[in-house]
């Protein structure tokens, strides 16, 4: 629709002024039906180009506006020089036509054709099993990442770790330790020692494979690599039950290896934005808006989380992307802004580099924070919540609130299993769909759809709808927003349910019913494929 609107717009345009440099034709939809499908406020825009009233270049925009009467009803000219439009069902029936022929493609879109896109997300250290905590930021991630990739973009998904430093070495103390006790002997329990039941387990596959060989090792080396390696077997199970899968593991200690932490130092000493102060290396974050500069290297010798981070993102631009895009919780909006001082202090255009932050989740039930059982210490994990609930309630409830607000995840409602629970509202809906095909298939007399015979409001209310798949992807890829989506989806399900309570398939004329069957399994088409997006499943039974 917004295509066509678009090239009768421009040809009216061309029809009135010679100007090139012209402002973005931008058709959007009313809030209010009254006042039409479509609307532009393309006159406003050219009011300082054409030097004129906005309205009376909407009255010459209209005067001169070419369009066949089957696609457009009405044009108005509104407020201060706002176009409206009325679509005719010609061009709905047209449009629907497309989106049969579309079919899992439908929606797709080059918005951000040609664009490499790194997301980088999940990023927990190879410490202990993915908990609900990384839940929101895993889903969060991958569903931005497909809605690039339906907008036309190349996107990597990227898994950033640290293996190394005072939390890896207390892991391998920890499951050394574990063993010791495993073998019967006596094990002093390092400080702040990770104390989760899977420690127990990795321990005892290290007594499985050596048995006592290791009783005698210092070095817990052996211990944190067998620690690292299962742990990472667990994360990547998980994201696997989650649909997610990454295209790379950047592991921190690569910046170090490759001497990239050492000469982001140099580079910002040699512009005079580092320094050494009480036996530490400060940042002039001053310099970039800050109240007081910033350490980069601790007096113990140790980098502080900016620095390797700086060198990171660093090592991201080179690699040529065109937007790196972070997804961090709301525990990094302080630290962040340091980084990208830093690769503007270094040359790089930071505006290649977008945060995504998110906030934190709570599980709640019956409107009380709710601790489920759990052998893993005292937090949930990820596998644990999945299986209470479901691995497409999971992703569907992490994704079904803007990233910007508190998650309340209700595990109640997620457990409700008709149609009060909001993911298996809109699965119910695509059964239903296939269920009705079904019984058509076999009883129904068979005929060729003609779509000019859907006249009914519900039928052409529900055909707009779905009209506007393709432009909520793009919305939702734009604001890293998959919600939007999801509230779309809620629109779809609910515009069926009325055309099914107002408009019958079976029992008709075969040819209607044949059209209404056929307009149902656009409905279902585009269901499936925004479920797609979201990483879950579209069952045609439940």
């Amino acid at each position: 629709m917004k295509t066509y609107l678009t090239s009768i717009i421009q040809q009216a345009l061309g029809k009135i002024t010679s100007e090139t440099d012209l402002p973005e034709i931008i058709i959007e939809k009313p809030r209010s039906p009254e006042h039409g499908d479509a609307a532009t406020n393309i006159a406003m825009l050219l009011a300082k180009v054409l030097k004129n009233n906005p309205r009376a270049i909407a009255q010459q925009l209209v005067d001169n506006l070419e369009y066949n009467p089957e696609y457009i009803s009405g044009v108005e000219i509104a407020g201060p020089g706002f176009i409206n439009f009325r679509v005719a069902p010609g061009l709905l029936y047209k449009l629907l036509e497309e989106i049969r022929t579309s079919g899992p493609n439908y929606g797709k879109t080059d918005r951000y054709d040609s664009k490499n896109i790194q997301v980088e997300f999940v990023s927990a250290n190879p410490t202990g099993p993915l908990t609900v905590g990384h839940g929101r930021n895993a889903v969060l991630g991958d569903t931005v990442a497909r809605l690039f990739e339906w907008c036309g973009a190349r996107v990597d998904r990227e898994y950033y770790f640290n293996n190394a430093g005072r939390q890896m070495r207390v892991l391998g103390e920890s499951v050394r330790a574990r063993y010791l006790e495993l073998l019967g002997e006596k094990a002093d329990w390092p400080d702040g020692g990770y104390e989760g039941e899977y420690i127990i387990d990795i321990a005892r596959e290290l007594k499985d494979s050596h048995d006592e060989s290791l009783k005698n090792e210092t070095d817990v080396s052996v211990f944190k690599q067998a620690a690292e390696e299962a742990i990472f077997r667990d994360i990547k199970k998980t994201l696997d039950r989650m649909n997610i899968r990454m295209d790379h593991f950047f592991n921190e200690y690569s910046v170090y290896e490759n001497g990239a932490v050492d000469q982001v130092v140099e580079q910002l000493r040699e512009q005079d934005l580092a320094y050494d102060q009480d036996g530490a290396v400060w940042f002039k974050t001053t310099r970039f808006g800050k109240d007081k500069d910033t350490v980069l290297v601790k007096s113990t010798g140790e980098p502080t989380y900016r620095l390797p981070d700086i060198a990171y993102h660093q090592d991201k631009l080179k690699r040529g992307y065109d937007l790196c895009i972070d997804v961090l919780g709301a525990d990094h909006i302080d630290t962040f802004p340091d980084v990208m001082s830093g690769l503007e202090a270094l040359g790089y255009d930071k505006s290649r580099v977008e945060v995504l932050v998110y906030q934190f989740v709570t599980l709640m039930k019956e409107g009380k924070p709710y601790k489920m059982s759990t052998r893993k210490a005292n937090f949930v994990t990820l596998d644990e919540l999945m299986d209470e609930v479901g691995e497409d309630v999971t992703r569907f409830f992490f994704l079904m609130r803007s990233p910007n607000t508190h998650l309340e995840f209700d595990i109640a409602e997620a457990k409700e299993a008709g149609e009060k629970n909001p993911v298996f509202y809109l699965q119910y809906a695509h059964a239903r769909i296939h269920s009705i095909k079904r019984k058509f298939v076999e009883t129904a007399e068979k005929a060729d759809p003609d779509f000019s015979l859907l006249q009914h409001d519900s039928e052409l209310s529900l055909i707009k709808t779905l009209l506007d798949f393709p432009d909520v992807v793009a919305s939702a890829a734009d604001h890293r927003e998959p919600h939007r989506l999801i509230n779309y989806l809620n629109e779809v399900a609910a515009a069926f349910h009325k055309f099914y309570h107002d408009c019958r398939i079976m029992g008709e004329e075969p040819r209607l019913s044949a059209t209404r069957m056929a307009l149902l399994e656009t409905v279902s088409q585009v269901l499936r494929n925004g479920l797609t997006i979201l990483g879950i499943s579209a069952p045609e039974r439940m």
